[in-house]
């Protein structure tokens, strides 16, 4: 009996990585500013070659992941986000 490669499920099972643009979308910031959060290596991401750069977005979000905090009132706030000196800083 011979074994048959079935591409569809090949594709299911892949791992999605995305281009700097398609990750700065999901993450509401500008494609620099993803850029510049890989070279100072606060995100993971696989450089191909000098120009082309891809992210895992599981791998991202959980290098962002700042633990949640509760404010005087009990009311719970989410500071998962870049924060300014992130996005500012160069």
């Amino acid at each position: 009996m011979a074994l048959r490669y079935d591409s569809r499920k090949a594709m299911s099972d892949r791992e999605e990585f995305l281009t700097a643009k398609q990750l700065a979308e999901v993450l509401q910031v500008s494609e620099s500013t993803v850029r510049r959060l890989a070279a100072k290596r606060r995100i993971p991401s696989v450089r191909l070659t000098p120009r082309i750069i891809r992210f895992h977005l599981d791998a991202v979000r959980e290098a962002l992941d700042v633990p949640r905090i509760s404010s005087p009132h009990g009311v719970q706030i989410d500071d998962a986000q870049l924060s300014f000196e992130d996005l500012l800083s160069s």
